[in-house]
């Protein structure tokens, strides 16, 4: 359609709300869905957090704010920060917005010019490169092997990187694959990476509380100091607080930066929920022993789900560091053909055909840059992770 923006055909919709949104609608028909595409927590908001919003509610704090955070909210992300990776900001460095992908949106539409480009490990969250394309940056895309636990080396790192190389997003531990990267492995990449002064790191902490066996977060800033000023550390509340919802995420970084993310958010969104930003001040300011608890249900969720899809014939399923996915491997599955028909030559057709034929809904690995596989989310009860679990081993025992 010759009058829609030419930018907006270099993206395309995000595959995960895609899937998600299909298997409510097949619901809502009837049909018996197990949704496992969605990336959000099962758990519940804690209640201190739900009455720290009634009570904003309540004192009328439901008028605009400053654009990128109410004061109080920024100094409780600067003690979050200090408090858990060793990182000093001061308010002036810190940017609130609605979610964590609007910091990574503005943060890219202040700082991209065409042809910049910014290196994605894969497999990748998927908005991060249609934000870049948004941007008019150009995607790199660097594969993490499955042999290397889905974590890119030092080597590639290092081979991507050109004088056109504005950014590296970086996440850990990773939305789809759950991989982490332990301080010994991270620091192999910042030294990499302080070799090149002009390449800045976005560093996506989101899953940051969501790590299992011991595996201990570290954020590239934490481990190489030298990168702190050319690097933007993102957190947000949605997932470890359970809070997606509440569309709350922030950053810290480099004092004119977090400006120029400002001027962008305030011809934009402007301000996030005033009730919201009460909520997070809460979250990060209160009692934090429950994100122990809820770990550890998610750490058994995972160890079941994985011996399950590792029994099912044609499947292989790494054991993650954290977050709450598996990115499963079909390779075994491909060439076949369904008890429905239909032939399975890609991720997207074994989800496809899952999903029409046993009611399990999950997101094809293509969608995040790294094919065959899939990624399942045990962000949801044990009863329905086994009944979706049974239901792809019965799918996989029916393909021919």
């Amino acid at each position: 359609m010759p009058f829609l923006s030419q930018t907006l055909s270099r993206v395309k919709p995000s595959p995960t709300v895609a899937v998600t949104q299909l298997a409510r609608e097949l619901a809502a028909e009837g049909r018996d869905i197990i949704g496992l595409g969605a990336g959000e927590p099962d758990f519940d908001t804690p209640d201190n957090i739900k009455a720290a919003a009634i009570a904003a509610i309540e004192a009328g704090k439901t008028k605009y704010t400053a654009p990128d955070g109410i004061p109080e909210l920024k100094q409780a992300v600067c003690d979050k920060f200090a408090r858990e990776n060793a990182l000093t900001y001061t308010p002036a460095q810190i940017s609130v917005s609605t979610g964590g992908k609007q910091v990574l949106y503005n943060a890219l539409m202040a700082t991209l010019n065409p042809g910049d480009e910014v290196i994605i490990p894969a497999p990748y969250w998927v908005s991060y490169p249609d934000i870049v394309r948004l941007g008019g940056g150009e995607p790199v895309i660097v594969e993490g092997a499955e042999a290397e636990g889905f974590r890119i080396t030092p080597e590639q790192l290092e081979a991507a990187i050109t004088p056109r190389t504005k950014w590296l997003i970086f996440n850990s531990p990773s939305n789809p694959t759950g991989a982490g990267y332990d301080r010994a492995a991270l620091k192999a990449l910042t030294d990499v990476l302080m070799r090149h002064p002009h390449v800045w790191v976005m560093s996506d902490d989101m899953y940051e509380h969501l790590a299992y066996d011991g595996f201990d977060f570290v954020s590239p800033a934490q481990v190489e100091p030298g990168l702190y000023d050319r690097t933007l550390t993102v957190n947000g509340v949605s997932k470890a607080y359970a809070m997606t919802g509440w569309r709350i995420g922030y950053a810290g970084g480099p004092e004119e930066l977090i400006g120029a993310m400002r001027k962008v958010q305030g011809q934009s969104t402007t301000n996030p929920c005033s009730i919201s930003q009460w909520a997070a001040v809460e979250a990060l300011s209160g009692p934090q022993d429950f994100l122990a608890e809820r770990a550890a249900v998610f750490a058994k969720r995972r160890d079941m789900v994985v011996e399950r899809l590792n029994a099912c014939a044609g499947i292989t399923c790494a054991t993650p560091e954290g977050a709450f996915y598996v990115y499963p491997s079909v390779a075994g599955c491909l060439g076949k053909t369904s008890k429905g028909g239909r032939r399975i030559d890609t991720d997207e057709d074994f989800c496809t055909a899952l999903l029409e034929e046993e009611g399990v809904a999950a997101v094809f690995g293509a969608a995040f840059g790294l094919s065959p596989h899939f990624r399942v989310s045990y962000a949801a009860s044990e009863a329905q992770l086994t009944g979706a679990c049974d239901r792809i081993e019965r799918f996989c025992a029916g393909l021919t």
